[in-house]
């Protein structure tokens, strides 16, 4: 690991505060990208200027009106990719959701989901080994995810509170997109038949959804069932940990409202 002396840290501080882009200064001082915004997040904590200090009323404390699409779409990363942390260096708690460094969109589609849920909150992302990580820090977020605990996602039991249930059933579509986009893909798969004599290969598109959670699995296919998606499971060694949609017209509904993620 290479470490930046302290001139080059400060020099760096000074572009930010004058206003400078995070991506300028990194190409400037030759640093990387995720570097300078740890270094701009630290110094804007030091300084009482950390994103959750500008919070605003929350949605299910104050009655502050909630982007349910957004949300809905939001909740799908969150139970895929997703967790809400409190690490003891900051003074309110992260969502951070991990996306891989080939899908930039979806990256933009993260953050605009976050935007529009909490409007009052910065997001940064910070690089990782093969993904970055969308985060957000935020004092609403356990009202936001009453899911969150200790230990994995997939280790303890994942129940949607009522008000959740409401949202995922008026924006079915967006859940779905964002369970996808987290922990699903569109594939294509190949075969070959013998058609008078001859062998001809064919191609057919397919989307999988796979997580451990068997609660998360359920919430997918229950809300794949409301939209009239047909699905099937299946297994990965002994464990039916991938939800599978096949059938030609259950996949091009899915291509209508989810798509390739890009």
């Amino acid at each position: 690991m290479y470490f930046h002396g302290t001139q080059v840290r400060q020099r760096a501080v000074t572009l930010l505060r004058e206003g400078a882009k995070n991506a300028d200064v990194a190409r400037r001082l030759n640093v990387p990208l995720g570097t300078i915004s740890y270094w701009k997040h630290l110094d804007r904590a030091k300084r009482g200027e950390s994103p959750g200090k500008r919070d605003s009323k929350c949605p299910r404390c104050d009655g502050r009106h909630l982007d349910r699409s957004a949300y809905s779409y939001l909740l799908g990363l969150y139970l895929g990719d997703g967790h809400v942390s409190h690490h003891s260096a900051h003074r309110v708690p992260n969502l951070t959701i991990a996306c891989t460094e080939t899908w930039p969109g979806l990256m933009d589609l993260c953050e605009e989901a976050i935007h529009a849920v909490l409007p009052d909150n910065r997001t940064c992302r910070v690089r990782k080994i093969g993904c970055r990580s969308v985060k957000v820090y935020s004092r609403h977020l356990y009202c936001l995810f009453p899911q969150h605990g200790p230990g994995k996602k997939h280790e303890r039991r994942i129940v949607l509170e009522p008000w959740q249930q409401a949202i995922v059933d008026a924006h079915p579509w967006e859940f779905i997109r964002g369970l996808i986009h987290s922990d699903g893909c569109r594939i294509v798969n190949w075969t070959t038949r013998v058609v008078a004599g001859e062998r001809k290969r064919y191609e057919y598109p397919r989307y999988f959804f796979s997580n451990k959670s068997d609660d998360i699995r359920a919430l997918c296919t229950d809300t794949l069932d409301k939209v009239g998606v047909e699905w099937t499971v299946l297994a990965r060694g002994s464990d039916p940990f991938n939800v599978s949609v096949a059938r030609k017209t259950s996949v091009a509904l899915m291509d209508v409202h989810i798509g390739p993620k890009y």
